[in-house]
């Protein structure tokens, strides 16, 4: 049972539901998804224009794979959970209360921008290593709000730290089925688990990998470099952090569905990287100016 007792594990009793109105439900998980997508898009218009792109043309990408990508996000949730959700379809429309899948909203935002910036006749390479920069800050943002939801709950921790979540309402009490955590000592999980903080892991993972990237951006001078790199990079990111977690459905060979996507992508942010390192030293762009202000 000392895996279950770790020394520095933090407590988080918080109601994922802030409050509801007339129906609608407003989630933690709902607010810093808010608050991650308006810091993602700040971001990338800071980058963007580093890159030689008009802010408009930054936004108007934004205003398009927001939506995109949100709708891949639930998409790819939906498909992994059609069980939950074919006996009530309206529960599909209730994103506020949470359930997203981050890969489906990375597929989904790339499609969408992509057709934007292939219809504006935009650089697409260049365009491309714009997105992971505000992906990935929105990303860390959103997961702040699922630490305090207990969204993605995982195995009980065996170092010294670790989050156990005691409200009644969280996911990671309600769902979390960590039964050897309490055979036989007649309490619940929430008094007793304290599991892998793979949110937390996940964050930081994404802001070493937002650090790393604005090395690679400096150094490698060629377009589309940045982004295969961050294909890679999120990739073994996520298949190592998702062998911890519980909460993902095992699809094949005992691999959850963001691990058998992540080997998916691997290969293909290789090739990427193969084919974009081949080309010619891009000029270094001239930063555009910022808009008006009117």
């Amino acid at each position: 049972m000392d895996s279950a007792l770790a020394l520095l594990a933090i407590e988080i009793g918080i109601d994922p539901v802030i409050r509801e109105f007339s129906g609608l439900v407003l989630t933690w998980h709902g607010i810093f998804t808010a608050l991650g997508i308006a810091a993602g898009v700040f971001v990338a218009v800071i980058v963007g224009r580093r890159l030689g792109f008009l802010e408009d043309d930054v936004y108007s990408v934004a205003l398009i794979a927001i939506p995109t990508g949100i709708i891949g996000a639930r998409a790819l949730y939906v498909l992994e959970r059609w069980s939950r959700f074919s006996s009530d379809p309206l529960d599909i429309l209730r994103l506020n209360e949470g359930g997203i899948s981050i890969y489906g909203a990375i597929l989904g935002g790339v499609a969408g921008g992509l057709a934007y910036v292939w219809l504006r006749k935009l650089p697409i390479r260049r365009a491309l290593d714009v997105m992971p920069f505000g992906a990935l800050v929105g990303m860390a943002v959103g997961r702040i709000g699922d630490l305090i939801n207990g969204e993605h709950f995982a195995e009980t921790t065996g170092l010294p730290w670790g989050v156990r979540y005691t409200h009644l309402e969280s996911p990671s009490v309600v769902a979390h089925p960590l039964d050897e955590c309490v055979r036989g000592l007649g309490v619940s999980v929430g008094e007793l688990c304290a599991q892998h903080p793979v949110v937390v892991y996940e964050l930081i993972g994404d802001l070493l990998i937002f650090g790393l990237l604005f090395v690679v951006l400096r150094f490698a001078r060629r377009d589309g470099v940045t982004f295969f790199s961050f294909l890679l990079l999120y990739s073994l990111m996520r298949f190592g952090v998702s062998e911890l977690r519980l909460d993902s459905r095992e699809i094949i060979l005992g691999l959850s569905t963001p691990q058998v996507t992540a080997l998916f992508l691997i290969p293909i942010a290789l090739a990427g990287l193969l084919y974009t390192w081949r080309q010619p030293i891009a000029e270094a762009p001239t930063p555009a100016a910022a808009a008006p202000s009117t």
